[in-house]
């Protein structure tokens, strides 16, 4: 049998036709506390601007609410933009947090501006270079450390200093996977999305650790892999449940902004080239029943070789989202 890797949840806080902010931001701390006691290692939360269906927003905020109502879980980001941020004030809002909820907070970083152009125009501070992104790696990790100083200059984070928070790399691209290597830092690829070439960018990841970078907080290589989750009852059930996540990639594929749509029938979802079409972002799935997606997670977990799981689970319905989760960790977490 597979190798049971850890299991963690990756957060978007999705928006449903219907419901109010508040609801999805309260239906996506619900959640957290469900996650927690049922066993889940992580818990990250993802950072999107100028998205309808979606209210991730303001990550360091919904990570602190989320480790207030929590008692073991992890709690992160995946990821903090880096270019939309200062990289000091990404070290005081992530050392608040571990100050009250200590050694259970992660920082994972990107180097997307996690939007469209246009908004990254409103929010960007920095490019996304790769040296710029390393050198604030470098002076995080500074802040993060016992003296609590950063590496290029004398300046403190006061609240970061002593908490040590690991940092991860987020990664989609070639590139992304490299400088993750390059910079001794477990790796998060986001093949939940990007699933093109994903088997070669983790080896590029592995051929490329090093353990000679100043950044570097690990002595091995160390892979999260990301794949879309759906659980129900039968597999018919989780395949009209999926659909909601179907149309979500119609609609990013057509630049409509609208909120999570209920499930619909598979075959009046377009032609099958159609939802073929619509697949191809959200191919990485385990979408079935307990047996079917016990088969499918064990497969990916096993091509990747990734040390960890990331899952994505949209659904209109909240409380088919938590069905998902509990029938989740009663196949994955069994004894």
């Amino acid at each position: 049998m597979t190798k049971r890797v850890p299991l963690n949840l990756l957060e978007l806080v999705g928006i449903s036709e219907g419901q109010a902010v508040r609801e999805a931001i309260e239906a996506a701390m619900e959640n957290a506390e469900l996650i927690d006691q049922l066993g889940f290692k992580r818990l990250w939360f993802a950072e999107h601007h100028n998205t309808r269906s979606l209210a991730s927003a303001a990550t360091a905020q919904l990570i602190g609410m989320a480790a207030d109502r929590t008692e073991n879980i992890r709690v992160g980001s995946g990821g903090i933009m880096l270019p939309n941020h200062s990289p000091l004030q990404v070290a005081e809002n992530f050392g608040t947090i571990a100050q009250m909820h200590p050694d259970r907070v992660d920082l994972g970083l990107g180097r997307a501006p996690g939007t469209d152009s246009r908004t990254s125009q409103l929010i960007t501070r920095s490019n996304s270079d790769a040296q710029n992104f390393a050198n604030s790696i470098y002076d995080m990790i500074g802040w993060f450390s016992d003296d609590g100083m950063g590496k290029s200059v004398p300046v403190t984070s006061t609240v970061g200093t002593g908490t040590h928070i690991p940092i991860w790399v987020l990664g989609s691209s070639v590139n992304g996977a490299s400088i993750a290597g390059q910079l001794g830092l477990p790796y998060s690829i986001a093949t939940h999305f990007t699933p093109d070439d994903y088997k070669e960018k983790i080896d590029i990841y592995r051929s490329a650790f090093s353990t000679d970078s100043p950044t570097a907080q690990i002595d091995a290589p160390y892979v999260m892999a990301g794949i879309n989750v759906i659980v129900a009852p039968t597999d018919e059930e989780a395949e009209k449940l999926w659909t909601t996540s179907q149309q979500m990639i119609a609609d990013m594929q057509t630049g409509r902004q609208r909120p999570l749509q209920p499930p619909m029938d598979p075959d009046e979802l377009g032609t099958a080239e159609e939802r073929a079409m619509m697949d191809g972002m959200f191919s990485i799935k385990a979408v079935g029943s307990p047996e079917t997606v016990k088969k499918q997670l064990e497969a990916f977990a096993e091509d990747t070789g990734a040390d960890e799981l990331i899952i994505v689970t949209y659904t209109h319905d909240p409380e088919k989202r938590k069905q998902s989760m509990e029938l989740l960790a009663d196949l994955w977490f069994e004894d």
